[in-house]
């Protein structure tokens, strides 16, 4: 556990990389290309507890056509800064045979987690599965992990980031934008 002046000290020396404003024009832009791929699909979306909770709460609004809403959580990270070893928390209850599933994430960086979610709803006998995320990380990623998202709002060229869903050891997802950790906080 952290105390709060920590996590204080860790915002105030933070650096913004994108504001709500920027965060808002990519959620349009992302539910634009929802729309125009999605519409008729009658689509199951799969939110990817714990960060994918806001990028998914600000993207649903932003969608006028019918889908299903469950989620599922499993994580690398346990409040940990690096990832590690994939733990399962919580599996979708909704029925993924011959539907088509859009995974909605905070962030793709090393992309282990994002590829592990697809496999499991493929093995589910899913459709087809598309995968959508706030920010990619594209230098992050590792030789197993998703090479890409279907849907991407922004993306950053490394740093450890917080905020709209990302999180510090588990603090700061209610930042109201996205941040770059200061160098002695990574």
């Amino acid at each position: 556990m952290h105390l709060p002046s920590y996590i204080r000290d860790v915002q105030t020396k933070a650096s913004c990389l994108y504001t709500r404003q920027d965060i808002e024009v990519a959620l349009d832009k992302m539910a634009k290309a929802m729309h125009a791929r999605l519409a008729d699909q009658n689509p199951i979306f799969l939110c990817v507890m714990i960060g994918g909770l806001i990028p998914t709460g600000n993207l649903l609004p932003r969608l006028d056509f019918p889908l299903e809403l469950d989620y599922i959580h499993a994580t690398r990270y346990g409040g940990q800064i690096r990832g590690g070893e994939l733990q399962w928390l919580v599996k979708p209850r909704c029925n993924l045979q011959d539907r088509v599933v859009l995974i909605i994430d905070d962030i793709l960086d090393g992309g282990i987690t994002l590829h592990e979610i697809v496999k499991y709803c493929r093995s589910q006998g899913a459709k087809e599965v598309l995968t959508a995320v706030l920010l990619d990380k594209k230098e992050e990623r590792l030789p197993e992990g998703l090479s890409h998202a279907d849907f991407t709002g922004l993306s950053t060229q490394g740093g450890f980031v917080f905020g709209y869903g990302m999180d510090y050891k588990e603090y700061l997802r209610n930042a109201p934008g996205i941040y770059v950790v200061a160098p002695e906080h990574q």
